[in-house]
């Protein structure tokens, strides 16, 4: 089966398990009869709003995230408008303009399956809706991924606790829909 280059389109809901209880000699002593579930004392679900499992854990050592061989990804996105193939890049910029995120671009970005419509979503919400997210000169900057040195923290939450690489978005519009 063909791995998908982007794991959703809107949200990715990284959950963290901190099974340790309180560092108290009371919490340390209630715990130690606890097995199994029973020793997990909070569950932190953190939300990364319009951004990729790919774009923040992508390259995060044993995920299931973008395909790579020899440090180099092995998947690209075709950009129709330029006539090239992009593939994921690491992007050490703070800010993203990525695309898109109105109903429209999620059934470009998704593609019937292929989940390969990020850049030619982007092009076509120009075309077609005349937005500033869909600005064809803006960078392929949906293809960017990050990593420690960007987000250090995301990083050592998900070396240090737990990382769900295989969480995804319910909802095929923007995310305040999904609040409503």
């Amino acid at each position: 089966m063909r791995r998908l280059l982007i794991r959703s389109v809107l949200a990715v809901v990284a959950a963290v398990a901190f099974a340790a209880p309180a560092a108290t000699a009371a919490g340390l002593a209630g715990a130690r009869g606890l097995q199994g579930i029973h020793k997990i004392r909070h569950i932190v679900v953190i939300m990364q709003e319009n951004r990729s499992f790919d774009s923040y854990f992508g390259t995060f050592p044993g995920a299931d995230g973008i395909p790579m061989r020899h440090g180099r990804p092995t998947v690209c996105v075709y950009d129709p408008m330029r006539h090239h193939c992009v593939r994921p890049y690491h992007d050490p910029h703070l800010v993203n303009f990525g695309g898109p995120h109105d109903q429209p671009a999620y059934q470009a970005d998704y593609n019937n399956g292929k989940m390969n419509g990020f850049i030619k979503a982007r092009e076509v919400c120009q075309i077609v809706f005349d937005k500033t997210e869909c600005n064809t000169k803006l960078r392929d900057d949906m293809m960017g991924y990050h990593d420690a040195r960007e987000i250090p923290n995301y990083w050592a939450y998900a070396k240090h606790f737990v990382l769900q690489d295989h969480m995804f978005e319910p909802d095929a519009s923007w995310s305040t829909k999904c609040l409503a």
